[in-house]
């Protein structure tokens, strides 16, 4: 019968025994992987049609059937379900921290007994990763006070000392990019549109340098600069200086484009809303100021302290609602700018100093010999029993030794902040002030150089135009050219009689 069956090339009868299901298979009976298939298996996946796809809610998706071309419809189509699904996981993650009752990174302490403002930062260190751990740094360096900016991607330092030390350098690997003795009084630095330019407030003049060092150009129309502030979407170098003149240099195009005068004497204090490019000034008397370029008077005057302003700064969220201002007679203000008004004031010990707001709103405080930090909503949320109480604080980081401490700077997208004092720079470690998402067409920490090349000129294109300036208040020289009445010799006595108001180029 076997034989006839293999003649016939037939299939065998089933056997209709049960199998035992004591025995085990062994492993020899097992069939071989195809070797191909596993090589492959590891560089391979589907093709994104064929991956499975979560199901999109039945509420929220935007329609597109009415559009008849079809390319154009399934893209909206894909459009449209990818902002779902992100706005679904955005409303999952924040359902969680707020069943986690905390902000994410943050101290938390055990107890009630317990404080966040006792963990010092060397048990900070040894509780985060070693990767965190290693921002924590000690610069000691003897050409201080120093000032300290980060660039917009929090990748690169620049510090400048008062007795000419200035340098610039990727702090994450530190590389030197440049290192400077230039022997002579530096109030402030500031990089440009990226890490090849910073400028430097120097004794008489502000010059702009080159990643290697290189001085590239000599501002001579901001004289006795002392603080300097770069506008990134408009391209412009605002400095102020003893002389009490704001004045703004468009960096693209080398020509000074306004200088005000604000008739309030030296100013020491100078910053920025990110949102609105408007330049917020502090002066002598107390007063803090909002200026613009189209306008040569300020648009707001605020009488914010009895005494001298020591620091400003302008929370970056909520389209930089909170002011924080901080005065020589020790008292720290919150202002809300919807209307002017006072939302938390406390007293510090040592007298006022540097005011710093980060990412994710972390109030930094430097009075004295100490720095303290403290965290949102508390900081600018008013407290109807005692209004003059301080908020609870979260952490805090004495340097007796480093007074003055006059700059305080949050990296962004780390929990670091950078403090420039007297013996040099110090990084300390802010847990859950950074925030941790970055939008790479507006800065990349991680971008080469074919990516800075290509935001640069991207930059350019998109660059906010400059208010135009009413002819009665542009500079003098700039009115006889378009009157055709300019000529070299009058360059040359306004040059000698110094005036403030001349417009230029780069010298």
């Amino acid at each position: 019968m076997d034989s006839l069956i293999a003649k016939a090339d037939a299939v065998r009868p089933r056997k209709h025994s049960r199998p035992d299901s004591s025995k085990k298979a062994s492993p020899s009976s097992l069939p071989a992987p195809d070797r191909t298939s596993t090589s492959i298996h590891t560089t391979t996946s589907l093709p994104r049609s064929l991956r499975p796809s979560e199901p999109l809610p039945k509420k929220g998706v935007k329609s597109h059937a009415h559009i008849p071309n079809k390319s154009l419809r399934l893209e909206l189509d894909r459009r449209a379900a990818h902002a779902v699904r992100t706005k679904a996981a955005r409303d999952d993650a924040a359902l969680l921290t707020t069943a986690v009752g905390a902000e994410p990174g943050r101290l938390e302490a055990d107890g009630d007994m317990e404080r966040t403002w006792r963990v010092g930062q060397a048990e900070i260190a040894r509780a985060v990763g070693a990767e965190a751990a290693s921002q924590r740094r000690e610069w000691v360096l003897d050409g201080g006070p120093y000032r300290t900016r980060y660039t917009r991607n929090g990748r690169h330092l620049a510090i400048a000392g008062r007795n000419g030390h200035v340098a610039s350098f990727d702090w994450q690997t530190g590389t030197v990019h440049a290192e400077l003795q230039l022997r002579e009084t530096c109030r402030d630095v500031t990089y440009l549109h990226d890490q090849s330019h910073f400028a430097v407030a120097q004794k008489k003049y502000v010059f702009i340098y080159d990643q290697n060092g290189v001085e590239l150009h000599k501002l001579s129309h901001h004289l006795e600069p002392t603080r300097l502030e770069f506008l990134p979407y408009h391209w412009l170098l605002a400095s102020v200086g003893n002389a009490g003149h704001l004045k703004y240099q468009d960096t693209s195009t080398g020509q000074l484009v306004a200088a005000h005068r604000t008739a309030l004497g030296p100013c020491t204090t100078l910053t920025q809303n990110p949102h609105s490019a408007v330049l917020y000034l502090g002066h002598q008397n107390g007063c803090v100021t909002l200026w613009t370029p189209n306008l040569a008077h300020p648009a707001v005057r605020l009488q914010a302290h009895l005494g001298a302003l020591a620091g400003a700064a302008v929370d970056p969220r909520d389209a930089g609602r909170y002011l924080a201002t901080a005065g020589v007679d020790g008292r720290v203000k919150v202002w809300d700018s919807r209307m002017w008004g006072v939302v938390r004031e406390w007293s510090t010990r040592g007298g006022g100093g540097e005011v710093e707001w980060s990412q994710k709103g972390v109030l930094a405080v430097a009075s004295g010999g100490s720095v303290s930090t403290y965290n949102p909503p508390h900081n600018h949320t008013p407290m109807r029993a005692n209004a003059l109480a301080p908020p609870p604080l979260y952490l805090t980081h004495p340097l007796p030794a480093g007074r003055p401490l006059t700059s305080l700077r949050f990296c962004p997208f780390t929990d670091v902040l950078a403090v420039g004092h007297a013996r040099g720079v110090s990084s300390l470690l802010v847990p859950g002030a950074g925030e941790a998402h970055f939008d790479s067409a507006e800065a990349d920490p991680y971008e080469n150089r074919r990516m800075r090349r290509e935001r640069e000129v991207r930059g350019l294109l998109d660059k906010g135009r400059t208010p135009d300036v009413p002819f009665a208040r542009r500079p003098r020289v700039e009115r006889l050219r378009l009157e055709g009445k300019y000529a070299e010799q009058d360059d040359k006595e306004e040059g000698e009689e110094g005036s403030e108001e001349e417009g230029g180029g780069w010298e």
